[in-house]
């Protein structure tokens, strides 16, 4: 254990029964130094009991005397030989009651949008079960016809950073292991950060790349032309042709 249990609790009782310096109690503690200020003056940890780390066998009355002779001197937490081999257990996620309902929808963006991530990764990322993950991915579930696939960043129920972490995760492990990766996959592969600084794509297709530099140059003269011939005398219009065969019906 590097920072003792209770640690602004801790730092009441040494603000109240010692005369160690904010510097040497912020950080035997692990907080910031202004925060032990407020501590001191009362607008931090209001109604906070303080926490003994003698008596909780965290700290040596020795410890805080050679700390209250010398200013530089930095506590060092007590030896617990019952924490040895002790550390923090990592669950799954805790997802909120609020945000549980969306889990599916974030799943399922992740098996369509996101295929190369494992159902650990996926798990870790939303704190969901494997056969859920799975149920999902075969189209089992109970509610698949109603989950439109949502973003879990979107929904927050992971970070950005977290997603693109497993993604490129998810990258090198294919790299390693020498398998092909068309391009819409290697788009996939991409975190946010190299995704937005990579060059953009013509929007033009590469098989017809000439026909954007294609003018109309040239074809004015022959427009001027079409136009003069579409325009016709007035007169023209009453100037009928003589009927040869005559106006008047000859009589048998």
């Amino acid at each position: 254990m590097n920072k003792p249990l209770m640690a602004k609790a801790t730092a009441v009782w040494l603000v109240d029964n010692t005369t160690l310096s904010f510097t040497q109690i912020a950080e035997f503690c692990g907080l910031h130094e202004l925060e032990v200020q407020g501590i001191a003056d009362g607008d931090v940890a209001q109604g906070v009991k303080g926490f003994d780390p003698i008596a909780n066998n965290q700290l040596t009355q020795d410890e805080i005397d050679a700390g209250e002779k010398d200013p530089g001197h930095k506590l060092k937490l007590k030896f617990n030989q019952a924490a040895v081999g002790e550390e923090k257990r990592r669950g799954p996620r805790y997802t909120p009651l609020s945000k549980r309902q969306d889990r599916p929808a974030s799943i399922l963006w992740l098996v369509k949008f996101h295929p190369e991530l494992t159902d650990g990764q996926i798990g870790k990322l939303v704190g969901t079960t494997k056969p859920t993950i799975q149920a999902i991915r075969e189209r089992t579930h109970w509610n698949i016809q109603n989950i439109q696939p949502i973003d879990p960043v979107a929904l927050g129920l992971c970070k950005q950073t977290e997603l693109d972490a497993a993604v490129q995760k998810a990258a090198a492990k294919k790299a390693r292991e020498g398998e092909h990766i068309s391009d819409d996959e290697r788009r996939k592969l991409l975190s946010t950060e190299q995704s937005l600084s990579a060059d953009p794509e013509p929007k033009i297709p590469s098989a017809i790349s000439g026909l954007e530099t294609f003018t109309l140059t040239g074809g004015n003269d022959d427009e001027e032309e079409k136009k003069e011939e579409k325009v016709l005398d007035a007169d023209s219009f009453f100037n009928l042709p003589d009927d040869e065969s005559g106006t008047d019906d000859e009589q048998p």
